[in-house]
């Protein structure tokens, strides 16, 4: 384990058994982790559709957000984040989303794009 490690960190866990170590390397990433999926799903929550710009890219962008939330332990639901795509879509799409809702499409994230 001490072998895979940046220089410093084998120092500060010397003498220590895998599980002290691996407890005290959880306490120092934690902080990280949980500032990461702050601004991950700050951008997720904050990502709208620019009055014509491609939907694709856009859809894609907010799937990457989705996974990256996934990996940092915060999974979301698909069809809450179908719904948080709709909403990022602005207004001239409003038709699409109504339909959408109302025929109750059970699509996969990458179709929307």
């Amino acid at each position: 384990m001490l072998a895979t490690m940046t220089p410093e960190l084998p120092k500060q866990h010397e003498g220590m058994i895998a599980f002290d170590m691996i407890g005290h390397l959880k306490t120092l990433y934690e902080e990280q982790a949980r500032h990461e999926r702050f601004d991950v799903s700050k951008a997720l929550f904050s990502t709208n559709l620019s009055e014509g710009s491609s939907v694709g890219p856009h859809v894609l962008k907010m799937i990457g957000y989705v996974e990256s939330l996934a990996r940092l332990g915060l999974p979301l639901e698909r069809e809450l984040v179908v719904d948080l795509i709709l909403q990022s879509l602005p207004e001239i799409f409003g038709q699409f989303v109504q339909n959408f809702l109302m025929n109750e499409m059970d699509v996969t994230l990458p179709q929307l794009a």
